[in-house]
């Protein structure tokens, strides 16, 4: 049976798009792979290259000749699996659209760090100078990534009990008052995962691979929402691991707080789909200003001290 993988898209990056892209990884890193190499580690990888051209230890420090080059070549290949060249190729060979070899540059983290410790042993080997230059370069790359730990980094981002809000759902679930697998719901402005955690069965949903059909269904519930917004309909139609309800409003946003002051304005969702997949109930983020015409009523506005959500929940009609 196709499957969502069927219809993903990476081909899409003209030349010089994908030359930046390929230096903004090798600069930056990528946010799934954290490496937080660009302050300490990167420079302390040039001196060292430094010395052994300067020096001529090519045969000495093979290994570290060769994840220096590796490091790049990772960048470029990651870049360039985007690069629009590859489209002939994606048509004539089905596989490369449905396995995303870009992902080989998760090898960079250990490729850094094992970088930076020979580059550390190369520096060192330089003179009493050079072996405390070191040694400061490896406590600073330490007080970086102290800098970079996750309770530092997502400290403004909801935690683990105010992001599934187990409380606010149990609510709700208990005002609907029916057996969970008797209905289906969906979320706008939040993840789906939060409502199937909470032991909701959604229509929507974060999945790689679902049939394809699935898809092409669901798409007819978001349909005017995404010939409003390219972003979002690029994003969902291109690749679709989000099978969300996205709005043209809100785009890619699914984090929205209880304290936010957005209000829907110009909804067009085709509820009727919505009925036929199962869906009775949505879990909207934000008050929807014309609800009507999607054939929806508000039933309740639901809100907790312990939530990061205040989920105004409506059923079809």
């Amino acid at each position: 049976e196709p499957n969502s993988r069927d219809e993903y898209f990476h081909a899409h990056l003209p030349f010089w798009r994908a030359v930046r892209l390929t230096f903004k990884n090798y600069l930056l890193g990528h946010t799934h792979v954290m490496t937080v190499h660009t302050l300490i580690i990167l420079p302390a990888t040039f001196i060292a290259f430094y010395f052994i051209v300067s020096k001529k230890l090519w045969r000495q420090e093979r290994i570290f000749v060769f994840l220096f080059a590796l490091n790049f070549l990772l960048s470029l290949w990651y870049a360039f699996w985007f690069y629009e060249g590859w489209l002939p190729l994606t048509k004539k060979f089905h596989f490369m659209d449905t396995f995303n070899f870009a992902r080989y540059h998760f090898l960079r983290p250990m490729v850094i760090y094992a970088s930076f410790a020979l580059a550390l042993k190369i520096i060192t080997m330089q003179g009493i100078n050079w072996a405390k230059t070191a040694q400061c370069l490896a406590v600073m790359q330490l007080l970086v990534l102290g800098f970079f730990n996750d309770e530092i980094i997502y400290r403004d981002k909801p935690t683990v009990k105010q992001f599934y809000a187990e409380e606010l759902f149990t609510e709700i679930k208990d005002y609907i008052a029916l057996p969970q697998e008797e209905y289906r719901v969906a979320s706008i402005g939040i993840h789906p995962a939060i409502a199937q955690f909470n032991g909701f069965y959604t229509l929507d949903t974060y999945n790689n691979f679902y049939p394809l059909s699935y898809k092409h269904q669901f798409r007819k519930i978001i349909e005017k929402e995404l010939a409003k917004n390219k972003t979002i309909q690029k994003y969902f139609d291109q690749w679709g691991g989000r099978c969300y309800i996205y709005t043209a409003q809100l785009g890619k946003r699914y984090m929205i707080k209880k304290d936010s002051k957005r209000h829907l304005k110009n909804l067009e969702l085709n509820t009727a789909v919505f009925k036929e997949m199962g869906g009775r109930y949505i879990f909207s983020a934000i008050p929807i200003d014309n609800a009507a015409k999607n054939k929806l009523t508000l039933e309740k506005v639901f809100v907790t001290k312990t939530s990061a959500w205040k989920i105004y929940l409506y059923k079809t009609f």
